[in-house]
């Protein structure tokens, strides 16, 4: 039995453009380019042809992968939640780390949207699996590489 994958509304958007892009734009381009490679004759040695094989392999598996995700996510949206300003999937929260003073804020996302330098954090990250549930004020420990930190929930919104 599988499990729905979660994703927040913003991220299904996301995924189900890059699909169609795949389907309307990059599948189109590299079918040319095969039936182009094609045309040049002796495909043994030609390398057009090896290399747009090789990009139709990985947008049809992206594709595959895509198409799977999405028929098998659950779409959550924080905003028609009842949760008491604490911190849950899809959340935004602002924190303090106590020892730097510097603030950071991340979106509690699906792994599949997941991107650090969007600050999108997966829901099984050690920092988002330390804030599910904390309301703004608290103060969490989170265990990441370099060892254990203090952070301050500074703010949580729901967008």
């Amino acid at each position: 039995m599988s499990t729905a994958l979660p994703l927040t509304v913003s991220g299904a958007k996301r995924l189900n453009e890059e699909l169609a892009r795949l389907k309307s734009v990059e599948r189109p381009a590299v079918i040319e380019a095969i039936a182009e490679a094609r045309a040049q004759g002796d495909l043994s040695e030609n390398a057009e042809y090896d290399a747009a094989r090789e990009r139709q392999g990985f947008i049809e598996a992206r594709i595959k992968e895509l198409e799977g995700a999405l028929s098998n996510s659950q779409i959550i949206d924080p905003t028609t939640l009842d949760v008491d300003d604490r911190v849950v999937f899809g959340a935004t929260v602002k924190l303090e780390d106590l020892e730097s003073g510097d603030t950071v804020q991340y979106q509690i996302v699906g792994d599949l949207e997941a991107d650090i330098k969007q600050n999108l954090i997966s829901i099984s990250s050690p920092v988002a699996r330390g804030l599910i549930g904390k309301s703004e004020g608290d103060v969490v420990l989170i265990r990441v590489p370099s060892g254990e930190r203090e952070f301050e929930i500074l703010e949580v919104s729901y967008v």
